[in-house]
C-alpha cells in the first residue's frame, strides 16, 4: 500500500501490541535484538531489602530455590510491569519508580541506614549502584541473568524503529546504520544510547512498550 508507515520493533510484540500498529495502518517488522538467559546463582543470605530493576531479574529469582524465602523480604523496583510481576508472585513492593535514578534518590534519602541486595543482569547500568556507593549504603549485587546481543539485518526502507533498551540499540547498530528513520525509545536511558548517532529520537511518555507504540502512532499521524 502506498504511503504506508513501516516500523521495525527490536523486540517481538504481543498480538495486542501488534494490533495497535495494524489498526493505525502501519506495516510491522519485528525481531528480538537481544536474548535474555537466566543464570543460576548461589545466595547464602540477603540484606534488609531487595532491589529489582527489570522483569528479567524477577523471572530468574522465581526459578531459584530460594524464591519462597526471598518473598519474606520487602522490595524496591523500577518499572510498572516489574512491580506488577513482583506483586502477582507474592512479593511486597514498598517503593517503585520509573527510572533507576529516581529509585536511587528514594533509597538514598529515606533508607540510607538499611542494607540491600540488588538482583541484576550483566549489562546493568551504573547509576543505581554508583548512587548507593556514593551515599555509603550497604548493598551487594547478584547477577541473575545475562543479556546477549542478537543482531539482525533490517530489510528495506523503514520510517521508524522501536527501541526498548540500550542493549537493543547496541545490537541494532552492529548490523545496521541509521538513515532517516525516527527512533522511538521506551525511556531516557535508551534515548541516551542514540546520542551522537541521530537526532531523530522521540521518547515515550511512560517507560512501557505500549506507550512507545502509542508515541510512534501519534508522531506519524501528525505528519
Amino acid at each position: 500500500m502506498e504511503n504506508q508507515i513501516r516500523v521495525l520493533s527490536t523486540k517481538m510484540l504481543t498480538d495486542q501490541q501488534k494490533r495497535l500498529l495494524l489498526n493505525a495502518n502501519f506495516s510491522i517488522d519485528e525481531a528480538d535484538f537481544i536474548d535474555v538467559v537466566n543464570q543460576s546463582f548461589d545466595l547464602k543470605s540477603s540484606n534488609d531489602y531487595l532491589i529489582f530493576t527489570s522483569q528479567n531479574a524477577v523471572e530468574s529469582i522465581l526459578e531459584n530455590e530460594k524464591a519462597t524465602e526471598l518473598k519474606t523480604k520487602k522490595c524496591f523496583c523500577v518499572g510498572e510491569k516489574t512491580k506488577a510481576m513482583l506483586e502477582t508472585n507474592g512479593f511486597d513492593v514498598i517503593a517503585g519508580a520509573d527510572y533507576a535514578s529516581e529509585l536511587a534518590s528514594i533509597i538514598c534519602n529515606q533508607y540510607g541506614k538499611s542494607s540491600f541486595t540488588f538482583f541484576c543482569g550483566n549489562l546493568r547500568r551504573d547509576i543505581l549502584p554508583d548512587s548507593l556507593r556514593l551515599a555509603g549504603i550497604t548493598f551487594e549485587e547478584v547477577e541473575v541473568y545475562e543479556t546477549r546481543l542478537t543482531p539482525h539485518k533490517a530489510a528495506g526502507d523503514l520510517n521508524g524503529i522501536l527501541f526498548f533498551s540500550p542493549s537493543g540499540v547496541q545490537s541494532f547498530l552492529k548490523e545496521n546504520e541509521l538513515q532517516d528513520e525516527v527512533c522511538f525509545c521506551i525511556g531516557s536511558t535508551t534515548a541516551k544510547a542514540l546520542r551522537g548517532i541521530t537526532n531523530k529520537v522521540v521518547t515515550a511518555n511512560q517507560p512501557t512498550m505500549e506507550s512507545t507504540i502509542a508515541k510512534s502512532i501519534a508522531f506519524f499521524n501528525k505528519i
